[in-house]
Parts: C-alpha cells; sequence; structure tokens
C-alpha cells in the first residue's frame, strides 16, 4: 500500500474525496403479519417455569385458558388486570379472543406467561403495534427466576438460627 494513511491530515484528504450519500443505504423490509390457514396469529409466553402458547384471532374479547374462562382460570381481578394489560396498551380491547394453553410455575407466573403471548401474538398478528407493546416493556421476556437453594443454607440465602452456646 503507497499512500497510507498516518495523520489526521492525512484521512481528511482520502475522506474530502467521498461524500456521506454515497454511503449504502441498507432499508428494512417492512414487518408483514404473520397469520395462519384459520387467521390466527401464533407465539409462546413464558415467566418463571410457566409457558404459554396463544393464539390470538378477531373477535369479541373472549380469553379461554387450558378450556376455562379467563374468569374462572383466573380467579384474582390482579391476575385478570394483568392478561388485560396488552390489549388496553395497544388499544385493541374487545377486538381479539385468546386461546392459550399454560402449563408449569403457578398462576401468577402462568397470567405473566400468557401476558407475554398475547403481547407477541399481537405484534405478529398486527405489526403496527409493535412500537406500543415494545415501550410498554411486554415483548421482553421476565428473565427472573427462583435462585436455587446452596447446601449449608436454608434456603437460597437465609441461614440457619445463630447459636451462641
Amino acid at each position: 500500500m503507497s499512500d497510507e494513511i498516518k495523520t489526521l491530515d492525512d484521512l481528511k484528504d482520502v475522506v474530502a474525496g467521498t461524500s456521506a450519500a454515497a454511503a449504502p443505504v441498507v432499508e428494512l423490509a417492512p414487518r408483514l403479519p404473520q397469520r395462519d390457514s384459520l387467521g390466527r396469529a401464533y407465539a409462546t409466553g413464558k415467566r418463571k417455569n410457566a409457558v404459554a402458547r396463544v393464539w390470538i384471532k378477531p373477535g369479541s374479547g373472549k380469553v379461554i385458558v387450558n378450556g376455562k374462562e379467563m374468569a374462572v382460570y383466573f380467579a384474582r381481578p390482579v391476575l385478570q388486570m394483568i392478561l388485560r394489560q396488552p390489549f388496553t396498551v395497544a388499544g385493541v380491547e374487545n377486538q381479539f379472543d385468546v386461546m392459550a394453553t399454560v402449563a408449569g410455575g403457578g398462576l401468577s407466573g402462568q397470567a405473566g406467561a400468557v401476558k407475554h403471548g398475547v403481547s407477541k401474538a399481537l405484534q405478529l398478528y398486527e405489526p403496527s403495534l409493535r412500537a406500543a407493546l415494545k415501550a410498554a416493556g411486554f415483548l421482553t421476556r421476565d428473565s427472573r427466576v427462583v435462585e436455587r437453594k446452596k447446601y449449608g443454607k436454608a434456603k437460597a440465602r437465609r441461614s440457619f438460627q445463630f447459636s451462641k452456646r
């Protein structure tokens, strides 16, 4: 290489001949809706040890979890509110029917898993909703899980009661 760049002035001389417009512009393809032959969007949601498989399709807002109505399966109002959050944030309340199967974990983790799955399915069904759901943090999997128990401890961090004598 005969014309090596050793100083900033040399770099300026080399760069002066090129323009920023000459750099190739990479345009991202617009996100396309992903729906199956029945017009549904499918996504998997996870939270703690719970895994939810979620299908959404246009409808009246009916939510079925493991073959039961949402109010029956998730009896606590807080859990029902968690399930409704993605629709509220996206502004599409009572416009989609949800069918979910969820396994593992407890009710709280299962509610979080269904919420995560619904959020992912919504943005797959209608990509324009992605910005609102992402801003609310609903598309991110909550990675917090129970810390393992350590030997020599009562629980993960709790020590046995200290006895002086």
